[in-house]
């Protein structure tokens, strides 16, 4: 049987890696977030802090600002290679074991695949809100500016790179409110899939 992998998209603040982590040890799955990116890391050059940032975040808010990042002479930009390799990573990690995959537009990769469950977390503003101050502190810009800047900068692109839009139901096999549901409510939902 082929090995049974869950996509976590989220909203910033809505608890979704913590559900996915929990996830991966109810289920004892390997668990990829910032493995992801260490193991990009190594096969591209790039430093950790630019694909944590590059691979889920558009330069700016807006989609053209793809337009103007440097291009090589084949007209490939270094977010197009972080693209490229984390795409290739994702899909091998999804043949060699059962996991629970963070973000990167893997629900999107990994489309074709059978036994793939894709979720979207998301909460409302507010609770998020708490919650990111609660987990990351005070900081000058207000949390709620926090949220849409960095949701906005995760649909743009994964507008750009899948062509769909980022958080709308339909492209998940499963979407759930964190905060009307809870942590561990998701999690038994989300281990309940795979049993």
């Amino acid at each position: 049987m082929a090995n049974s992998i869950i996509t976590i998209s989220r909203e910033f603040g809505s608890g979704g890696r913590t559900i996915a982590k929990k996830v991966a040890e109810e289920l004892e799955y390997a668990y990829y977030d910032k493995e992801i990116i260490e193991e990009v890391a190594q096969s591209t050059g790039y430093t950790p802090e630019y694909i944590a940032e590059a691979g889920e975040y558009s330069p700016t808010g807006n989609i053209f600002s793809y337009a103007f990042v440097g291009r090589d002479q084949s007209g490939i930009s270094a977010a197009d290679y972080l693209w490229i390799a984390q795409q290739k990573l994702i899909l091998d990690i999804a043949k060699r074991e059962p996991c629970v995959i963070v973000g990167r537009c893997a629900d999107y990769i990994l489309r074709d695949m059978e036994h793939v469950w894709n979720i979207f977390i998301h909460a409302p503003l507010e609770d998020r809100a708490r919650r990111i101050v609660e987990k990351y502190g005070e900081r000058d810009t207000s949390p709620e500016k926090r949220l849409r800047d960095k949701d906005k900068k995760r649909s743009v692109n994964y507008k750009y790179y899948t062509d769909q839009e980022w958080g709308k139901s339909q492209n998940y096999h499963l979407t759930l409110d964190s905060s009307r549901l809870g942590i561990d409510k998701c999690t038994d939902i989300i281990t309940g899939l795979v049993h």
